[in-house]
């Protein structure tokens, strides 16, 4: 058998493992305390950036843009949300192919029981790990990573980004 011409000590699977197992350990902490919410990881962060988008809305594609989920399956979470009264659907009035998924005052509701707990677990195993000025850095290096590879992330999140009907 040949030998392997890898490195397994390249840092390149260290600076990417690092940032899935902090990934994944922050996940699984803030995934129990949402489930005590009856509110999946996915339905918290579709509820997050609709109470964070401007008047509370995100088109259903950059919805999916901003979320890890793809077109369609953020049409069944929403039709999901939707049935549970959490978020509903509106039509757009400037093309007809396209909807936003709006967050309801039952929305908001669940997101206000859940948040003080949820900021607590970010406060403990993220903020408070790090230094002022590694969190600033930290910030500043993952805008550019996520920028790059999912330059999506943001669409629909400025109140300049909305048709000129709906920006007001």
């Amino acid at each position: 058998m040949a030998p392997v011409a890898t490195d397994f000590d390249d840092p390149r699977f260290t600076a990417i493992g690092l940032l899935s197992e902090a990934y994944t350990g922050l996940h699984s902490r803030f995934a129990a305390q949402l489930e005590q919410h009856r509110v999946s990881p996915v339905e918290f962060e579709v509820l997050m950036r609709l109470a964070r988008s401007p008047q509370n809305r995100l088109r259903m594609t950059d919805l999916a843009g901003q979320t890890s989920l793809s077109t369609s399956g953020v049409t069944r979470v929403v039709d999901r949300m939707d049935r549970g009264g959490l978020i509903r659907r509106e039509a757009c009035p400037s093309d007809r192919r396209s909807s936003y998924a709006v967050i309801t005052e039952a929305g908001l509701a669940r997101l206000d029981e859940i948040l003080p707990g949820h900021l607590e677990l970010v406060q403990r195993w993220f903020i408070d790990q790090l230094r002022p000025d590694q969190l600033a850095q930290m910030l500043e290096a993952l805008r550019t990573v996520r920028d790059a590879v999912n330059p999506c992330a943001t669409a629909g999140s400025t109140a300049d980004d909305l048709p000129a009907a709906q920006a007001s």
